[in-house]
């Protein structure tokens, strides 16, 4: 029987043609302290087959066999020059023989297994080419009978198809990102998932347990049985990195049991954890506040479309020699303000480190009507294909900027930062990598007053209830779900925060001329 100890782990690229190779193919294989838990769980019946529809070089079939698990492996992967390093793991031509060199995806498979295995290929949408995602679209129509949002990545899709080949009774353990229950049609496949079988476990992980420590994914397991479904499950969170514990934590009953230095289990209800996200950690029960959207209107910064042309330093105005007065201050990147303030001294300091902070803001007019320079400036973007870019042609003409008034407070959408609101003291705008927020009260103390209860640590908290969860505690939220974002009470006291409440029915009813798409008052 093979040691844990002997099985060996990935060497990840930092960066380069390398680390691209891998995120194209979406290998990233599993340490072997996790695909142990993963393997007993599924072989704890003793099933004759392991299946695997994404075998690598066989993490989980080493992981298997240093259980003592005897039986055989069956699998599909596309790419068997992997295989190779299968044998360093002490794996065997014969526990490769039933391997399929194929993609499970696209192949046509009758058989049914007992106990499924995975860490699918992570390959997000926009790797995947349109006629993959028609293929993927039939597949979660015949197993869903629905079709899924063009955003969901290919992994899901691995989910769905191995159900659909689990035994009556068998076990799957699938590794897979957070993105899977944080999504947009999230809550739809899992309440659909769960009708069909029964959610025994979810895995979760501390920042210091995470499995991947140097990818930017927050890896989650889901442990799934084909038997009756229940309004329960059990939810762990892992913080040492110590397979046994878990696995003995699998087998506790009731609410915070398991080692607390290295595991914790909550009992939870399906539909609680379901309305608050299968990756999010249970809510407490006290008041929850109010939404951000009943305080001020949210939208994303300013897509130029083309940086290098459009964002620039001063340095490179000057050597263009091109009119200053057609460029606005501006700000792009969320680590060129890593503090809560924005203000001049702030922008000064970028524009000494080399950064850009003015954007060329042109309007309709016609190009032969702008500054000579400018004109040959434009000139040389068109002939770099500039203009032909998706987002940018779609503007008429092709240089006219996207305009937004200066918000009074940023939020910096994807990061690990802790002072995610910044005030804005500045007239400048954001691009891409900020959120813009414009609180309703525009008196003098208004924006202040909210950027505090923003970024008070309880309201910074509830991040995580509403964004996307990325690896080394990183969180991406989108405008309509920072609208979501919800202000303790206790902290709107503090702040002296009053909401604006939203109008009934009947209002809206009766006036709808007095009412914006987020149903509260229209500017005067």
């Amino acid at each position: 029987m093979m040691k844990t100890a002997e099985l060996s782990s990935q060497k990840l690229p930092a960066s380069g043609v390398e680390r691209e190779a891998l995120r194209s193919k979406g290998q990233f294989w599993t340490p072997p302290w996790l695909a142990e838990v993963m393997a007993s769980w599924i072989t704890q019946d003793k099933p004759p087959v392991v299946f695997d529809p994404a075998v690598g070089p066989g993490t989980f079939f080493a992981a298997a066999r240093a259980i003592g698990f005897q039986g055989d492996f069956v699998g599909f992967e596309p790419h068997s020059s992997v295989f190779a390093e299968g044998k360093n793991l002490g794996l065997t031509d014969q526990d490769f023989a039933q391997v399929h060199v194929a993609d499970f995806i696209s192949s046509t498979m009758r058989n049914k297994f007992p106990a499924i295995i995975s860490n699918p290929p992570y390959i997000r949408h926009h790797r995947l080419s349109g006629d993959r995602k028609n293929e993927l679209r039939t597949q979660a129509q015949h197993f869903l009978g629905f079709t899924l949002d063009g955003r969901v990545g290919l992994h899901l899709y691995f989910l769905l198809k191995c159900l659909d080949h689990l035994t009556a009774s068998g076990r799957l353990a699938f590794l897979l990102p957070a993105d899977v229950c944080e999504g947009v049609s999230s809550s739809t496949v899992w309440n659909r998932i769960c009708e069909l079988y029964r959610l025994e476990a979810v895995l979760t992980f501390a920042e210091e347990a995470v499995p991947f420590p140097q990818v930017d994914t927050n890896a989650i397991v889901f442990l799934i049985s084909n038997t009756p479904p229940k309004n329960s499950f059990k939810w762990l969170q892992v913080f040492k990195r110590d397979g046994p514990t878990i696995l003995q934590s699998l087998m506790t009953v009731g609410n915070g049991h398991g080692d607390l230095e290295s595991v914790v289990v909550h009992e939870r209800s399906f539909a609680e954890a379901l309305k608050t996200g299968l990756s999010r950690p249970l809510r407490n029960n006290g008041s929850h506040g109010r939404p951000l959207s009943q305080f001020a209107k949210v939208i994303r910064g300013i897509a130029t479309g083309a940086n290098e042309i459009f964002f620039l330093t001063k340095t490179q105005i000057r050597a263009l020699d091109l009119d200053e007065s057609l460029f606005r201050r501006a700000v792009g990147r969320t680590r060129d303000c890593p503090n809560d303030i924005l203000n001049m001294e702030v922008l000064d300091r970028i524009e000494a480190a080399g950064r850009p902070t003015w954007l060329l803001n042109l309007g309709s007019e016609s190009k032969n009507t702008l500054p000579i320079k400018l004109q040959r400036y434009l000139e040389q973007g068109e002939q770099q294909g500039l203009s032909e870019r998706a987002l940018i042609k779609s503007r008429k003409p092709w240089y006219k900027m996207e305009q937004r008034t200066p918000p009074p407070i940023l939020f910096a959408y994807l990061g690990r930062r802790e002072c995610r609101f910044i005030l804005n003291e500045t007239d400048a705008v954001p691009l891409t990598g900020f959120l813009c927020v414009y609180p309703f009260d525009k008196t003098a103390s208004g924006p202040k007053r909210l950027w505090r209860a923003l970024n008070h640590p309880d309201t910074i908290h509830n991040l995580m209830f509403v964004g996307k969860s990325y690896g080394g505690g990183a969180i991406k939220v989108e405008p309509r779900q920072l609208d979501d974002l919800e202000i303790p009470m206790h902290v709107l006291q503090e702040a002296e925060l009053v909401a604006n409440e939203p109008p009934s029915q009947l209002q809206l009813l009766e006036n709808p001329s007095q009412y914006s798409t987020v149903g509260f008052p229209k500017d005067k």
